[in-house]
């Protein structure tokens, strides 16, 4: 079970980590120096979203 939910744990860090980089870089561009930690919550909602675009093809529906 514990094993399970450190390989769970690992999976999600590695599939969240191009966009919460991208993001990091972003801020630090604009002025606003964060953490990845700090920058790993905008990171899920951006991969998420991104998901959620190819999953529909991107036609939008």
């Amino acid at each position: 079970m514990i094993k399970k939910f450190l390989a769970l744990t690992i999976v999600f860090l590695v599939a969240t980590f191009p966009a919460t980089w991208l993001l990091m870089l972003f801020l630090g561009n604009i002025g606003t120096h964060v953490s990845y930690w700090g920058t790993l919550p905008l990171g899920i909602l951006g991969s998420s979203l991104l998901a959620g675009a190819s999953r529909s093809g991107g036609h939008g529906h």
